[in-house]
């Protein structure tokens, strides 16, 4: 693929996996990369440090920043200084947390941390990028949902519920800015091979998991299954897929499609092509409302 302009982007959750990966392959192209993470010069220090000796050499730039989603304001000060050296053309909301196991065994303290995660680091980044980005009426915020964002799955319940209101969040926005020449988009990708299944936290409930028997040992079958599927190594599962489909957004002319699918598919293209029509209708009554043409 041949880079036509360099842009200038923001990604978070960039320490490792996907974000890691969209990473290298963003300065490879030579775009300014800034690559946030937590921790930059704890436990992420060698992965700010492997990114850095990556780009030596490479067209593009990157500057890792310590960046923690969950943090408002920090997430602000983040972006204002990232700002002032250069104006940011495009946000990756990459970073999250994939929790498995019996929906009723988690607490109320963990569906609240992941939110702040989910959603609502999706939130605070977004919202934090968006007025420079529709002063100069030109961006795009790309949000990494998932195939899980369309359906319910046993299991996998509170993740499916932080990204059904992530998508519900970006879609609005999509219809939004669009006056604004800024687009929001989604990328749903599939099962892909990252350390999010080896790190997916468990349900803090033990009383509650207990109730539900032999039952509950769902969680860790369903993560053999993928972990397996993940070591066969097939072409389908590389998380590089989902860092080359990012790059093939940013780079994409006109205007880009609201939900973008990547890695198999799970039903999920037959769902967004049958609500997309229904969905379009809803918009097009809206639009003479809100945009005032009905008064």
């Amino acid at each position: 693929m041949k880079m036509t302009t360099q842009k200038t982007i923001l990604i978070t959750g960039a320490s490792r996996g996907i974000g890691f990966l969209t990473a290298q392959k963003l300065v490879q192209e030579g775009h300014i990369v800034y690559a946030g993470m937590r921790d930059l010069d704890g436990r992420n220090a060698e992965a700010a440090k492997a990114l850095k000796l990556f780009a030596e050499g490479l067209p593009g730039k990157l500057v890792p920043v310590d960046l923690d989603v969950a943090d408002e304001k920090g997430v602000e000060r983040t972006v204002a200084a990232i700002e002032a050296e250069q104006p940011i053309d495009v946000l990756v909301n990459n970073a999250g947390v994939m929790p498995v196991g019996l929906t009723e065994g988690f607490t109320m303290e963990q569906a609240k941390d992941l939110f702040d995660v989910n959603v609502y680091g999706v939130m605070h980044l977004t919202r934090a990028v968006l007025p420079a980005m529709r002063a100069r009426k030109s961006g795009l915020v790309i949000s990494l949902s998932s195939v899980a964002g369309r359906f319910g799955m046993p299991f996998f319940g509170l993740y499916c519920a932080s990204k059904w209101a992530m998508e519900a969040y970006c879609e609005s926005l999509h219809y939004e800015l669009e006056p604004f020449g800024v687009e929001s988009v989604l990328v749903e990708p599939s099962g892909h091979g990252t350390d999010l299944v080896t790190s997916a936290p468990a349900p803090g409930d033990a009383v509650r998991v207990g109730q539900y028997g032999d039952y509950s040992k769902g969680r860790d079958r369903l993560l053999g299954m993928f972990q397996g599927m993940f070591d066969q190594g097939e072409a389908i599962t590389d998380a590089g897929n989902v860092a080359t489909k990012i790059l093939e957004l940013i780079a994409m002319d006109g205007s880009r499609p609201i939900r973008t699918q990547v890695g198999q598919d799970m039903g999920v293209t037959a769902i967004n092509e049958a609500t997309a029509p229904i969905q379009a209708q809803l918009v097009s009554g809206l639009k003479p409302v809100y945009l005032g043409a009905a008064s």
